[in-house]
């Protein structure tokens, strides 16, 4: 039979309320005591109910993730060092995907905040930041990673979307070549800023691209590769054809990749290829992939001791974003081995 508080009151001839405190580290009760209730619950091997801390602290000891998509390694590497840090402070993590639908993420966002999640980490598909009204109505705190909103105050982290389309966009100059196009995704902060970030270096060295170099694809990143082969596909039939492709992510230019190996062209000698996020199999694929590394794992740790911060905190914080830095990692797919 498990051992409850109770037992463990009755056992030291204290009441069920010191106990709890001592769950709880309050202040209010002796150091002798509070070692004495710790060291029995270690001798039992007591294992306090989440439900139960819950009804004294107010708390669910949950943290809500909603992401568009869980296939896509970038967010997938995320959750996984954001449950890490949770974890190490007893806290569990509820992942939810959107499928990169806004009416989907509206209905998990409901459904986080009737599970009382304590904090709400989103990576979203909105349009704008009013679905997010709704949360802070409800007092929980919430935490926008990798995408966030203009003109909208919130906790943040992620990195700097326009250095990382700067950041490709140079690298591709600086091999050697000028037809450079780009396929990106629409709407979401990611994609607009790596947008930008390609025209600023565009900009920058007076290079001058046709309208129709620039293609943008709603799912970028739920069904990243199946639009990147289809942009790719569009790209192929201009002529002049580009001859270098910056993708907004590492899934759209694996789309690109096939679509130029299928139609019998080289990489790079023919099309040179740039993505972003630096997944884990960027140099396991048919051609080694240059990429802008956005660390997932740094994102991951941010959003969670950002997200135990405001569950520990008395006050409510004012809105925070941690920038992690981007950097470029040159694969074949720009430059020839022995180059």
């Amino acid at each position: 039979m498990a051992v409850r508080m109770k037992d463990i009151a009755q056992d030291l001839g204290v009441s069920l309320a010191t106990v709890s405190k001592v769950l709880n580290n309050h202040t209010d009760i002796s150091p002798a005591t509070k070692a004495r209730v710790l060291r029995r619950m270690k001798e039992l091997d007591y294992k306090p109910s989440l439900h139960a801390q819950g009804l004294v602290s107010g708390r669910s000891f949950m943290v809500g993730f909603i992401v568009p998509d869980l296939v896509y390694a970038f967010f997938a590497e995320i959750a996984k060092s954001l449950s890490r840090v949770l974890r190490s402070q007893g806290y569990g993590l509820l992942i939810s995907s959107s499928d990169e639908d806004p009416e989907i993420e509206k209905q998990e966002i409901e459904q986080m905040l009737r599970r009382q999640v304590d904090v709400l980490i989103l990576a979203s598909c909105q349009l704008d930041g009013a679905s997010l009204l709704k949360v802070a109505e409800n007092k929980v705190p919430y935490i926008l990673v990798d995408r966030k909103f203009s003109h909208h105050r919130s906790h943040f982290v992620g990195t700097d979307d326009v250095l990382i389309g700067e950041l490709a966009t140079k690298h591709l100059i600086k091999v050697g070549h000028r037809r450079i196009a780009h396929i990106g995704g629409q709407k979401v902060s990611t994609s607009l800023g790596r947008l930008q970030g390609y025209r600023k270096a565009l900009a920058t060295h007076r290079i001058r691209v046709p309208a129709d170099y620039v293609i943008l694809r709603d799912k970028g990143d739920e069904s990243g590769d199946i639009t990147g082969y289809q942009a790719m596909q569009t790209l192929l039939r201009l002529k002049p054809r580009p001859n270098a492709v910056f993708c907004y992510n590492d899934p759209a230019a694996v789309g690109a990749m096939n679509a130029i190996l299928d139609a019998g062209l080289r990489i790079p000698e023919d099309i040179a290829l740039v993505g972003a996020g630096n997944l884990r199999y960027s140099d396991s694929l048919r051609v080694a992939l240059t990429s802008v590394d956005v660390p997932s794992k740094a994102l991951g740790e941010h959003a969670g001791k950002l997200a135990l911060q405001l569950i520990d905190s008395k006050a409510q914080l004012l809105p925070k974003s941690v920038l992690v830095e981007p950097k470029l990692v040159i694969r074949q797919s720009t430059v020839l081995k022995g180059i």
